[in-house]
């Protein structure tokens, strides 16, 4: 965003392999279309914030953050280090209709053709197996997870609070994620409970799974 630009700026954490923070992520870029918002785009890690809980998950998550997370957001930092702030938008696009809409899921063919889908060289895929930026990726979720607290997962967004600063939240988790109006709706909705002091919360169990479309 340039110094001359009067967007709005929300700041938006998430892990490549999460379908909720997909979700979300599509429904944020709705409201840039009808709102006179920008998003900027962070990541966070499902598998950091869960390194210290591994043995109180199901095993079937469990397996799934040792053998799957790590990956595409290592890849996302990569870029993100190499080739600046302004790839990490459109990578997680790519990475997340291969992961969750056309079902592909993290592998690392996955991965090689969404690189390729953006113009990125494919070896960044090697940073999948690699440590060398894991200590850039656990400053980015250390810096949206402490905005919100560890009892959260993945999306946080930042959005205007009440006194001229952002207010930090987890979700909001919806699907599918609203179109036109109805994306500026909830929008609306949400600047509306950042700017009431003491509002922490508004949460009812999932009954549908992630709908993309």
């Amino acid at each position: 965003m340039s110094e001359n630009d009067s967007r709005t700026p929300v700041d938006f954490w998430f892990d490549p392999l999460c379908p909720w923070a997909w979700m979300t992520s599509r429904w944020m870029l709705e409201v840039e279309k009808v709102r006179d918002v920008e998003v900027r785009w962070h990541v966070m890690s499902l598998a950091v914030l869960n390194e210290d809980k591994l043995d109180d998950l199901p095993e079937e998550y469990r397996e799934m953050l040792e053998t799957k997370a790590w990956g595409p957001v290592r890849v996302v930092v990569a870029a993100q280090q190499k080739h600046g702030e302004e790839v990490i938008g459109d990578l997680y696009t790519a990475l997340g209709t291969r992961f969750h809409n056309r079902g592909e899921g993290p592998t690392r063919e996955a991965v090689v053709n969404a690189l390729e889908d953006v113009g990125l060289p494919a070896d960044l895929v090697e940073y999948m197996d690699s440590d060398a930026y894991d200590t850039e990726l656990r400053a980015s979720h250390k810096e949206g997870i402490d905005k919100v607290g560890q009892e959260v997962g993945t999306p946080v967004i930042a959005v205007p609070g009440a006194d001229g600063g952002q207010v930090a939240f987890f979700g909001p988790v919806v699907t599918p994620a609203p179109k036109g109006e109805a994306a500026a709706k909830l929008w609306d909705g949400t600047l509306l409970v950042a700017s009431t002091p003491g509002f922490y919360e508004i949460k009812r169990t999932r009954t549908q799974d992630p709908v993309f479309d």
